[in-house]
Order: C-alpha cells, then sequence, then structure tokens
C-alpha cells in the first residue's frame, strides 16, 4: 500500500508541476537560511579554532569611569597597568592573558601595499589560545624582559610580504617603521573572532605609550582562563569584590567616583560596547529567545503557503477524489496518501536545502569575504528544522486532507 502512495504521489508531482516547484521552493528556501544562518552564529561565537578554551574562559573588554554627581562617564578598554594591578593578582583564574583591541596600518612588501590587523599581547595569550604554529614559536616574557624587536605573523600575511611558501623565520618585517624579527608564522583565523584574530602579533612592550600614564583606560583587554567551566561563578564574583575595592582616580576635570566592570563568556562580552547594563546575566536568554521566535515564524511562512497550496491543489483534484470514493477508497485512504504527498514534498526540500546551504558554505569559505572563514553545517540544527518542517507539512496536509475526503461522492465529482 505504501509503495502504491508513492507512485501516485510521484506522479502528482510531475503531472502538477507548477504547485510542486512553489511547495519545494518555499520549504528549501527556508531551510537553506536557517541553517546559513546557524552556521553563522556558530562561526562567531562556537569555540573554534583557536579559541578552543572559549567555554572556560572569561573576558574583560570594558571598563566604565561613572560621575553619578555629574551624570558623565568613560568608557572603554583597559591599560595593562589596570590588568596587572587588579585582575593579574586574582587569586581564582588558572591564566590570565592580555590583548589589545585590533587596529589596522598599511605596510610594504613584495613590491605591495598590504593592510593588516595588529595587536599587541603577552605570552600568556599564546597559552589561553592554541594557535598552530606553522613556523618558529612565540614570543617569551624574556623576549619582552630583553626588549626583543619581534613579532609573530599568520600565514596570509607571510606569503603576502616575503612570497607564497617562503621562510619568514628570522626576517625583518616593516610595520609603522618598525623593524622587527619573525620569531613564528601562525595559521591565520577568521576576523569575525575580533579578540584573538589578527594578522601581526607584537609583544605588549613595543605599544607606545607614556610610562608615566597610570590612567586606568588604554587599548587592553583580559582574557581570564578558569580550571574548568565550574569554576568560572567564582571567578567572576572575586573580580566583582574586587572592583568595589579599587581606588577610583580622577581625569584631569574629570572625577568619577565609581567604577563599573565585569567578567563575562564570550557572547555577553561581544556585546558589552552596546549593552553595558545591570542584566548583562540575561542577554544570553533573552537572544536565543528571539531566535527562538525568530525561528518559529520564520518557519510559519512555507506552513501557511503550504496550507493554501494544498488547498488550491485539493479543490482541483476534486473530481479525482469523487472517482476514487465512487471505487471504494476510504476518507482514512485519502488523508494518508495526501499526507504521504506533503511528507515526500518536505523530505525533498529538505535535501534541496542542505545541497543549497551546503554549496554556499562552501563557496563562502573559499571566496574571501571572510579570509580564513570555517562555516559548516550544524547537522542537529538540520534534523530539527526537518522535524519541524514535517510537523508543519502535516499540519498544513492533514486538516484540507480530511475536509475534502469528507465530500459525498457526487459532490466531489461535479468539482
Amino acid at each position: 500500500m505504501f509503495r502504491n502512495y508513492l507512485k501516485i504521489t510521484l506522479a502528482v508531482m510531475k503531472r502538477r508541476k507548477f504547485y510542486t516547484f512553489i511547495s519545494l521552493f518555499g520549504i528549501s528556501v527556508t531551510l537553506a537560511i536557517l541553517v546559513v544562518l546557524t552556521a553563522f552564529y556558530e562561526h562567531v561565537f562556537s569555540s573554534e579554532y583557536p579559541e578552543v578554551n572559549r567555554d572556560r574562559s572569561l573576558y574583560t573588554s570594558m571598563l566604565e569611569e561613572e560621575d553619578t554627581v555629574q551624570h558623565s562617564m568613560r568608557r572603554g578598554p583597559m591599560s595593562l597597568n589596570f590588568i596587572n594591578q587588579f585582575i593579574k593578582t586574582l587569586e581564582t583564574p588558572e591564566k590570565v592573558a592580555v590583548a589589545s583591541t585590533p587596529s589596522t596600518i598599511n605596510t610594504y612588501g613584495n613590491g605591495k601595499r598590504l593592510k593588516v590587523y595588529y595587536k599587541f599581547t603577552d605570552p600568556v595569550f599564546w597559552e589561553v589560545t592554541s594557535f598552530d604554529f606553522i613556523e618558529g614559536k612565540p614570543y617569551t616574557q624574556q623576549d619582552i624582559d630583553n626588549n626583543e624587536q619581534v613579532v609573530v605573523i599568520d600565514h596570509q600575511t607571510r606569503d603576502d610580504y616575503f612570497g607564497k611558501g617562503v621562510s619568514a623565520i628570522g626576517k625583518k618585517f616593516d610595520i609603522n617603521g618598525q623593524l622587527l624579527t619573525v620569531v613564528g608564522v601562525v595559521r591565520g583565523c577568521p576576523i569575525t573572532r575580533v579578540l584573538v584574530s589578527a594578522n601581526v602579533y607584537m609583544p605588549y612592550h613595543l605599544h607606545k605609550r607614556d610610562p608615566g600614564n597610570l590612567s586606568y583606560n588604554d587599548i587592553f583587554i583580559a582574557i581570564v582562563l578558569g580550571k574548568d567551566k565550574a569554576a568560572l561563578p567564582a571567578i567572576q564574583a572575586e573580580y566583582a569584590e574586587a572592583v568595589k575595592r579599587i581606588p577610583v582616580q580622577p581625569v584631569g576635570d574629570f572625577k568619577p567616583n565609581r567604577l563599573n566592570s565585569r567578567m563575562s563568556p564570550y557572547f555577553e562580552a561581544m556585546v558589552e560596547d552596546t549593552f553595558f547594563n545591570d542584566n548583562q546575566g540575561q542577554m544570553r536568554t533573552r537572544f536565543y529567545l528571539f531566535a527562538t521566535l525568530f525561528a518559529l515564524l520564520f518557519m510559519s511562512l512555507p506552513a501557511v503557503n503550504l496550507v493554501n497550496i494544498n488547498i488550491s491543489r485539493m479543490l482541483e483534484r476534486s473530481s479525482e477524489i469523487g472517482v476514487r470514493k465512487a471505487f471504494g477508497a476510504s476518507s482514512r485512504t485519502l488523508v494518508h496518501q495526501f499526507v504521504i504527498e506533503n511528507v515526500l514534498l518536505t523530505l525533498i526540500g529538505g535535501a534541496l536545502a542542505l545541497a543549497l546551504s551546503g554549496a554556499f558554505i562552501f563557496w563562502f569559505n573559499r571566496s574571501g569575504l571572510i579570509p580564513h572563514a570555517d562555516l559548516a553545517i550544524n547537522w542537529t540544527v538540520v534534523a530539527m528544522a526537518v522535524v519541524l518542517s514535517l510537523i508543519f507539512g502535516l499540519m498544513s496536509g492533514v486538516a484540507p486532507a480530511w475536509r475534502m475526503s469528507r465530500l459525498p461522492v457526487v459532490e466531489a465529482l461535479k468539482g
């Protein structure tokens, strides 16, 4: 019986090409967009190279100095002085790394101008991340103590500056008038991982700054590594208590009387520039709630489309229904037929969506729009999306199919 249902379904799909195309288009495009959006989300927020320890890391990217009397404030990244005094002295973290916010500069190599992103970091940065060193090794604290003029670059910058495949170790790299010796070459990572990504990494002692400036604000963030994920709340609590005891210092005419700073998981740290408030901990929950509602609303569009198409398709097939009922087909048999048609359409649409999203992701990773992009299909999301589509397909097919199957034979034959 099931084989007969499939044969009838395939025959109907071939005969009614327009309805088949509209149904498959709505299902496949909707699912493909969801799969691609999920791939982009995971590309930005999941624990991928080189931030494989992101699940047990906290980030302090913002310091806010507030004058509650004059209702004014100053907000920005932190200084090395602040991180060394009040973050690296915490007892609960396993490691604390320092990295600057990304900046861009032009340099010239191999006969062309190159635009590169650069960061200043400390040696611990290479311990909390998991960069693959293609050549050489990272700089060390001894290099900083000896005031060595060294640099680590990514493999794309090496190829552009020195020539493809040419070894860069020991060679000079010119950046902003400084000739630095290349000590390491790492496999590049996407710029979307903004807290760790760069083309050029320099030790923090090369950052030009006033040695006498003890301000709390500068260009640095702290990456705090816990022993495991369970240790993160204790680290956050210790830092929250430490912030309350930090002395507030005036800067010129600006006289703040309160400091605000927190350690946050990656998602919250990424959006602190826009949403810096006391309800930061609720941000992830709100985001996922919004994303779920958006996905359900988005999935409902092809469901509504399927309902309309099913009604039109069944109205056109009323004479077919009448003939089949006249030859003894029961209402249940007709409902089963229409439900199988919907399920088969959904499965074919899901396969097309998978092919479309896979082709787009393959193209995007190699397009260079985001250098070193590593988008991938989340198969759990694919499975959930197909299941939701099947549910919507059943919902959109059962009601009109049952209604049409209950028509008297004479009315059905009249159309």
